[in-house]
């Protein structure tokens, strides 16, 4: 219940202060997105299986986000960022979307 409780306050406080992002984080924001949402649907496998550690997710998420704002960052400094984010969003995709097809397979006996 203090997750949902606190996912609440968070979105609230986003909605009624709207932070504005810096310039210089904007390019590493949405890749910061698609790796935390891999980290989650990951969780979300893990716990349909029994197997969940949150230990493991919190390294989980905050590796899987420092290493694709690094990526994207080294992408930057060799000056093939857009190729890299592009890599590395479709590597994630490719994550999310096998662990989501995971979960509608325990969810659908199928």
């Amino acid at each position: 219940m203090i997750p949902v409780i606190g996912l609440v306050v968070g979105v609230g406080l986003g909605l009624f202060l709207q932070p504005d992002v810096p310039l210089w984080l904007q390019p590493y924001l949405p890749i910061a997105i698609v790796a935390a949402l891999d980290a989650v649907v990951g969780a979300l496998r893990a716990l349909g299986e029994r197997r969940f550690d949150d230990r493991v997710f919190v390294v989980s998420f905050i590796s899987n986000v420092t290493i694709a704002g690094f990526m994207v960052f080294l992408g930057d400094q060799l000056g093939v960022g857009s190729q890299l984010s592009t890599g590395v969003v479709v590597v994630l995709g490719i994550r999310i979307f096998a662990n989501a097809a995971a979960i509608r397979r325990r969810i659908f006996h199928a």
